[in-house]
């Protein structure tokens, strides 16, 4: 099997808050299975893309280290995207190629079903009720954050509003106790003295976790703050491949990784993040992307030894106009299915077609060991 062409989509409704990529890729293969990928932008997809043509579609780890090494710099986290979408892709036909879900390519599942905490649950008047209703609805957890400055003028008085957090953390805790549990959000908006300070003062209200308590350009700082708090601490949905976030799983720093799909680089990336999890006994809870991606997940997820649990948007997972199958959803969880592949379903239709790639492009020069492996120019 070949691959002869790369279809790029861009889909008709985006999202304007959150600069997540949700493109679509489709690779054709001269024996008519195509494969569904997410991610990327039109640029760093067209530049991985033009190294797959021609390509055997199975090869999927050795395609993953063409498209990653196979330019002069070193990927960064917007390549990445866009090699995930395409890494997406390439399972997405394996899994097909064989009448498989993608898995039990990796091994069959570890769970049932992936639990899910809920982010932005439907407003049920305050915000006690949301948490309950949101638990009573089978979600692991309500998730909330960092309270929005008062006022409305977006002046941000941080001590201020560690104290308006701490009591709605308070309120959510009685809400849920007895059904289920809560994490928060500090979405990097504090720095590390009032980020200690929230977290002692809820670490009473026994907090699922503590999302990204500190911004995410010095990794290194978060030890500072593993020092000085006890609450569990989950990061990463910023992040990249493996190399971005080691040295907090290998350094005990965190205990949930946040990355996901297609961002660090998909399934093949993801999968070698798993097992340094399972080594160091972290657990994986990854953010929201595209429903693509979602679906990804529930193979991931539902076939990975580590604790796990993921975001969803919302109260349900619901389909965008191009697809017309993606991830399984109901009782607030996602189920593993039997469709082969990614288990999804493209509608053309309702999408918009951007570029097209069939031509074999490489910028530099492939260097390959003796035995045929790939290694840097």
């Amino acid at each position: 099997m070949k691959i002869t062409r790369i279809n790029i989509y861009e889909p008709q409704k985006r999202n304007e808050h959150f600069n997540q990529s949700d493109m679509l890729v489709c690779i054709e293969t001269d024996e008519g299975i195509t494969g569904i990928g997410e991610g990327g932008a039109r640029d760093t997809l067209e530049q991985c893309a033009a190294m797959l043509i021609g390509q055997d579609p199975g090869r999927i780890n050795h395609l993953w280290q063409v498209m990653y090494r196979g330019w002069f710099y070193p990927a960064g986290r917007e390549k990445l995207h866009a090699l995930g979408a395409l890494d997406l892709a390439l399972w997405d036909i394996q899994g097909k190629r064989l009448g498989v879900p993608v898995h039990t390519l990796l091994g069959g599942l570890s769970r049932d079903f992936v639990e899910c905490y809920a982010t932005g649950f439907p407003w049920q008047g305050d915000l006690g009720a949301t948490a309950r209703a949101c638990v009573e609805a089978g979600f692991r957890a309500f998730r909330t954050s960092v309270s929005d400055p008062a006022g409305g003028d977006g002046v941000f008085h941080a001590r201020q509003v560690v104290d308006q957090t701490a009591s709605a953390c308070q309120t959510i805790a009685e809400a849920v106790r007895g059904r289920g549990e809560w994490s928060i959000d500090f979405h990097t908006r504090l720095d590390l003295a009032d980020a200690v300070r929230l977290s002692t003062l809820i670490e009473p209200l026994n907090p699922l976790f503590v999302e990204d308590p500190l911004r995410s350009e010095n990794p290194g700082a978060l030890a500072a703050f593993r020092a000085q708090s006890k609450v569990p601490v989950a990061v990463g949905e910023q992040f990249g491949d493996r190399w971005d976030i080691h040295e907090l799983i290998e350094r005990h720093v965190i205990d949930y990784t946040r990355v996901t799909l297609p961002n660090v680089g998909g399934i093949t990336e993801f999968l070698k993040i798993a097992a340094l999890c399972e080594t160091h006994y972290v657990g994986m809870v990854p953010h929201f992307t595209g429903p693509v991606a979602l679906a990804a997940l529930v193979h991931v997820l539902g076939s990975a030894a580590v604790p796990v649990f993921t975001e969803v948007a919302g109260g349900a997972v619901r389909l965008p106009p191009h697809l017309s199958a993606a991830a399984d959803f109901h009782d607030g969880r996602l189920w593993p299915n039997t469709r082969p592949g990614l288990g999804v379903v493209f509608e053309p239709s309702g999408a918009r077609l951007v570029s097209q790639v069939s031509e074999y492009h490489a910028p530099i020069p492939m260097f390959r060991r003796p035995d045929g492996s790939f290694t840097n120019w």
